[in-house]
């Protein structure tokens, strides 16, 4: 029988494990090692490693531009550092980046046992948060295979992107702030369909769409190609002039841009990133430069593609493990029917089952809209029961949409 009891604290520049420990040679489960560590010469602690420890406490800084931001940024460094031994064992697994990305952008519903230590603006106007959280291996090991069953499922999410991007005024052919957001989501496994696809396949609507802000074009092509989410938006350089800098002359441009995230199934606006106007420039003789303001652009918006990119990844995270808002469209049902089903809809589970609104009719689909803390793939569980199977039948499931047809009598 063997007997292990341990605590884990921070000291300077250490991380200190006392620990009491009593063991079998039989048992094998724990190795005990000295170790000289900084608290003063001659000082000892010892370290007790073990195979089955679960839950492990740390403490990290994250930084961002709101308080809100540096708290998410903590709360990610800590599952990276308390878990990512975890995470890249599974490095071989299909679509590892994506789950692995995923995960990262729910840290705070993985983490639920922290505690801040600290909290500040610095110069500049970026806050810094300092917290101590416990980070379960086994609770990041159950919500990988929850999101790895979803993809098995529904297949990877879909993504239109379309931003129109003016230089000097003049509509550009294509936008590098574009294709800085397609390349960044194509690197850990969305499926990305960007303007120059819109426009080949739809003659030209997603750039009109764009240009007028028709969001309900906008979320018809993005519905068109099967996607949860779709990306609009403008950006713009213009000429500031030209500059003498380190000795080159350099052609200036002032530079702004706008990026608004919806979901496709209901056009809800889910996220909304802008780059104020700022300055940049490339090396150039002449102070109208296409080139200069594009390279303007990609170096100003680098930020501005990275936190678009985390804004996917946080609303797209939460869709797939919290539920939210769940699109149930069947098609051939009756009114009568549907109000019927509405009420055994609430039934499924009233703590779960927040609020069903419809049914409503349209071109022979009832649609109804529910507010569930659960996902669509778990709501498909129940909807596949022996007691629905005379109701309806599901032919379609979407990331937080399920397509159905009704079964006559």
């Amino acid at each position: 029988m063997a007997v292990c009891e341990g605590r884990i604290w921070w000291m300077p520049a250490v991380a200190v494990c006392f620990a009491a420990v009593a063991s079998t040679a039989e048992s094998g489960t724990a190795l005990e090692q000295w170790h000289t560590g900084t608290g003063g010469e001659g000082t000892r602690f010892l370290a007790v490693a073990s195979q089955t420890q679960d839950v492990i406490e740390v403490s990290v800084s994250g930084s961002g531009l709101t308080a809100e931001e540096a708290r998410r940024d903590a709360l990610r460094k800590a599952l990276e550092q308390g878990a990512g031994v975890e995470i890249s064992s599974r490095s071989k697994v299909e679509n590892y980046e994506l789950i692995r990305d995923t995960i990262y952008s729910r840290a705070d519903g993985i983490i639920t046992d922290f505690k801040v230590l600290s909290e500040s603006q610095g110069v500049g106007g970026m806050y810094t948060c300092r917290i101590v959280a416990k980070v379960s291996r086994s609770a990041v090991a159950s919500k990988w295979g929850e999101v790895q069953n979803v993809l098995d499922q529904i297949g990877r999410p879909g993504i239109a992107v379309h931003v129109l991007e003016r230089i000097d005024g003049v509509v550009q052919d294509s936008s590098i702030l574009e294709s800085k957001i397609e390349h960044r989501l194509l690197e850990v496994g969305f499926d990305v369909y960007a303007g120059k696809q819109l426009q080949a396949i739809a003659e030209n609507e997603a750039a009109d769409a764009a240009a007028e802000q028709n969001i309900a074009k906008m979320q018809a092509l993005a519905k068109d190609f099967g996607t949860e989410i779709f990306i609009t938006g403008t950006a713009q350089a213009n000429s500031a002039g030209t500059r003498e800098l380190a000795g080159q002359l350099t052609a200036m441009y002032n530079c702004d841009a706008a990026i608004k995230m919806y979901y496709t199934d209901t056009a809800k606006l889910c996220a909304s990133e802008s780059l104020p106007n700022t300055r940049g420039g490339a090396r150039g003789h002449y102070a109208i430069s296409p080139q200069a303001g594009k390279k303007a652009l990609e170096n100003a918006g680098i930020d501005l593609v990275e936190r678009c990119y985390q804004s996917v990844m946080r609303n797209w995270a939460t869709r797939i493990t919290a539920g939210g808002l769940i699109m149930l469209e069947i098609e051939g049902m009756r009114i009568a029917d549907a109000l019927k089903l509405k009420a055994k809809l609430k039934a499924i589970n009233p703590d779960k089952i927040v609020r069903i609104d419809g049914p409503k009719a349209t071109k022979g689909i009832m649609t109804f809209r529910i507010k569930a803390k659960m996902t669509a793939e778990d709501l498909a569980v129940y909807l596949v029961g022996d007691e629905w199977t005379t109701i309806l039948e599901i032919v379609d499931l979407k990331t937080n949409r399920i397509q159905a047809k009704a079964i006559g009598e």
